[in-house]
């Protein structure tokens, strides 16, 4: 099913609201989809718009609260804003971010509970430097590729003392002979294969992320 109709069989609900959208609302609709890079069909975009509008005023309402001491936290809408409410949606939102096969590896006994001892419980990586600043997947389960460059960077902090972007498409597009499948399934122990055998890995810089 394509995701144009997926949406479409989601939402039902809401073409009867898709006709009475609020226009106090046009110009920061406009705003959000320029900084964000969205792009609809026609159809499509009066039931963006209606989940947008409904997560917009909600965020209104709870921030507007909050200024009166009702709540202990502000909110602020961000790039899912479309995809995403209490009755519409919330299913293809878990599809894209959450919803992936998994393989599992056989399991062996461990040495986990030996290594661990006399470690800190808490460590915030971020304040040691050892973290890059965060980036967006998109519509690309990639997942597995991010999670193996981050721990690739802080290996390579601890040992250099330099902090570098590396590529997490490199691995999308190159470590499928090993066993991964880019957008669609991945694994970080054969991402980890890859770069093993390839040597390393491309920085960021040199090999940007495209999602796809």
């Amino acid at each position: 099913m394509t995701p144009v109709i997926f949406l479409v069989v989601l939402c039902l609900g809401f073409r009867s609201s898709a006709s009475a959208l609020d226009p106090s609302l046009d110009a920061e609709w406009e705003e959000w989809k320029i900084l964000y890079e969205k792009s609809y069909s026609l159809e499509e975009e009066a039931l963006r718009r209606t989940v947008w509008e409904k997560n917009m005023k909600m965020i209104k309402l709870h921030n507007g609260e909050n200024a009166l001491g009702k709540n202990g936290y502000t909110m602020k809408m961000n790039a899912f804003g479309d995809m995403m409410s209490a009755t519409c949606t919330s299913e293809e939102f878990k599809k894209m971010m959450v919803d992936f096969p998994m393989r599992t590896l056989k399991s062996r006994k461990g040495i986990w509970k030996r290594s661990l001892r006399g470690l800190p419980k808490f460590v915030d990586w971020r304040k040691e430097g050892y973290v890059t600043p965060v980036q967006k997947q998109g519509n690309c389960s990639s997942c597995w590729a991010f999670a193996t460059i981050g721990a690739i960077e802080g290996q390579m902090y601890k040992k250099t003392g330099k902090l570098i972007p590396l590529s997490v498409q490199n691995l999308v597009d190159c470590s499928k002979p090993h066993g991964n499948n880019g957008c669609d399934w991945g694994n970080t122990y054969f991402a980890f294969r890859y770069v093993l055998h390839n040597g390393g890995v491309e920085a960021e810089a040199t090999y940007p992320y495209e999602g796809k």
